[in-house]
């Protein structure tokens, strides 16, 4: 067996400064959200967004808006830093004025869906104060499926341009692959990611009516058929093991959880420690998130331990779907020097930061596969 090329120092150093800013863009907003509760910040929100309108409805919005005008301006630092990193890496090829653009429409999208999505829920805890956290979590359930699939014709098209593939032969290939794995794609597009990236990626996206295939450019005009088809391949394998279902299981049951013990301190901060009045007072909303982000946190090594169970089902599929595992090596060893992946990270940053085994894992386990005796007809 071939050993895999080492990482380079460059792609090890772009990596560490990449988990460094994902830390301390964690911490900025458990700090925000710590100094709104325990410094009486987000009462003050509140009396502002109450004397903006007599209406329950309008002051939940200026509350929402003001949150997400202060958590965007303290984590601005941040964003501008990430910015710059991915144009120092040679990764970037968006001008800063694209960029204080997208991060305008970023803010803005976000301000809509948050509306949308607290304004459910505070209504949902004026009518059903006792049971607001089941009829809550099955109402935010349904939510995620939506969004789901309106995202590849809402969300996407909003900071990405699509358009047709035209190369007949290659969507011919593709479509027979996706027809192969018993579902329809309601076309195969052309994602021009090389207006704002050099990265490379491909993706099957939607649900029903809307799953669709995207290609990026770059993958485009840096892949040969053979490798594009091997990237779609382990796709496809997501939607053969059916983990966009279990992937939603899963998260139903995350959220429920979180949901209940939501409920649980809600209760004791309001009855125990006095911070609200009611339980659709609006400025308890930091103390969801702050339950949110730390539940979350804590789950998020068996998460990504799930997810990466997943990716090497969606693999060894990929490894049945295709005629030659070498496509799918070089695609793999492409991806990593193009997108300056780390092939082989520490055990305790994959355990903990990746969704995705380590590169250097999935070359090692295609490699072994081509190895063993095929059955006849195996598929």
């Amino acid at each position: 067996m071939v050993s895999p090329p080492a990482d380079s120092p460059e792609a090890r150093r772009y990596n560490r400064i990449r988990r460094w800013l994902s830390i301390a863009d964690f911490l900025l907003g458990l700090l925000f959200l710590i100094l709104l509760l325990f410094t009486g910040w987000n009462g003050g929100l509140r009396d502002i967004a109450y004397s903006a309108s007599s209406w329950y409805t309008v002051q939940v919005f200026v509350y929402v808006l003001m949150l997400m005008l202060i958590g965007k301006v303290l984590g601005l630092g941040l964003d501008y830093y990430s910015f710059r990193l991915e144009h120092s890496f040679n990764l970037s090829n968006q001008r800063l004025r694209a960029w204080a653009w997208d991060e305008t429409k970023g803010l803005l999208v976000g301000v809509v869906l948050g509306t949308i999505v607290v304004e459910l829920l505070y209504f949902i805890i004026r009518q059903a104060p006792q049971y607001w956290w089941l009829i809550a979590w099955a109402a935010f359930l349904g939510l995620f499926v939506l969004m789901a699939q309106l995202a590849p014709l809402i969300l996407f098209p909003i900071f990405y341009k699509f358009e047709p593939l035209q190369d007949e032969e290659l969507k011919s290939r593709l479509v027979k692959l996706s027809e192969a794995a018993g579902t329809r794609v309601r076309g195969v597009y052309k994602w021009n990611l090389s207006e704002k990236s050099k990265k490379a990626n491909a993706a099957l996206t939607g649900l029903g009516n809307t799953r669709r295939i995207i290609l990026a450019d770059t993958l485009l005009e840096h892949y040969s058929p053979d490798e594009i088809e091997a990237v779609l391949a382990h796709e496809l394998g997501h939607h053969v093991h059916k983990h966009i279902l279990k992937s939603i299981a899963v998260q139903a049951g995350v959220t429920l959880a979180g949901f209940s013990a939501a409920n649980w301190i809600l209760h004791y901060a309001m009855e125990r420690r006095h911070f609200f009045d009611t339980l659709s007072d609006f400025a308890n909303l930091p103390l969801l998130v702050l339950v949110s982000t730390v539940l979350s946190f804590l789950l998020l090594p068996a998460l990504n331990a799930f997810s990466r169970y997943n990716e090497r089902q969606a693999d060894r599929y990929a490894f049945r779907s295709i005629a030659n595992i070498q496509p799918f090596v070089s695609s793999m060893n492409k991806l990593a020097e193009q997108n300056l992946a780390e092939r082989s990270p520490s055990k305790w940053v994959e355990w903990f930061f990746h969704s995705h085994p380590a590169i250097s894992r999935r070359v090692a386990a295609a490699e072994a596969w081509a190895k063993q005796p095929k059955t006849a007809g195996a598929h």
